[in-house]
């Protein structure tokens, strides 16, 4: 079911193609640096790869558009983590996704979505979601944009620590990559 529901997200854009596999690989190996347990792991492998299923009710005209969003089309993105916290609820097997795919738009600093959650307000496992989530995005053509090379994405989760992202994760996260300790996908 879970692949199932994974690969209906991406079907929907095809700029995403294994985004949501890349992410989830990116914060198993942060998640394996800060200690974590295998069932939390477990638990991250469920969230990963449905973080985005709120996309699901997003209309194809703003999932796709290139240029920039209008408010009224941001407006509709920043709803798709509450959309998919819903969709989640419903399914008692897969609620332990819910910090990933309700959580991973908040900011350390406060100005994220959709709560406007700060600090460890936010679920270390949205935290940790959030910085794969940004690099995968960053590192990826998108309609709007073309992908940084990794060194500056890499550069850019430098700057960002502090205010986007939790500073001590995202120190992990640059040491995984300077020891070259992250899996071969997700890291080229």
């Amino acid at each position: 079911m879970l692949s199932v529901l994974s690969g209906a997200i991406e079907a929907r854009d095809p700029y995403t193609r294994g985004h949501s596999a890349r992410v989830t690989a990116l914060a198993e190996a942060i998640a394996r640096r800060l200690g974590w347990s295998e069932s939390r792991i477990a638990a991250l492998r469920v969230g990963g790869p449905l973080h985005d299923i709120g996309k699901l009710a997003v209309p194809d005209a703003v999932l796709c558009k290139e240029g920039r969003l209008d408010a009224d089309e941001l407006a509709q993105i920043r709803e798709h983590p509450k959309t998919g916290a819903r969709l989640l609820l419903r399914l008692a097997a897969l609620r332990e996704a819910i910090p990933y795919v309700l959580y991973h738009h908040e900011r350390w600093d406060g100005n994220g979505y959709p709560s406007g959650k700060a600090g460890e307000e936010i679920p270390v496992e949205a935290r940790v979601l959030a910085i794969a989530d940004a690099f995968d995005a960053m590192t990826s053509d998108r309609p709007y944009r073309r992908a940084l090379t990794r060194d500056e994405a890499l550069a850019e989760v430098e700057r960002c620590a502090g205010t986007q992202f939790d500073p001590r994760i995202a120190q992990v996260f640059l040491e995984l990559f300077a020891e070259a300790e992250l899996p071969a996908a997700a890291a080229s």
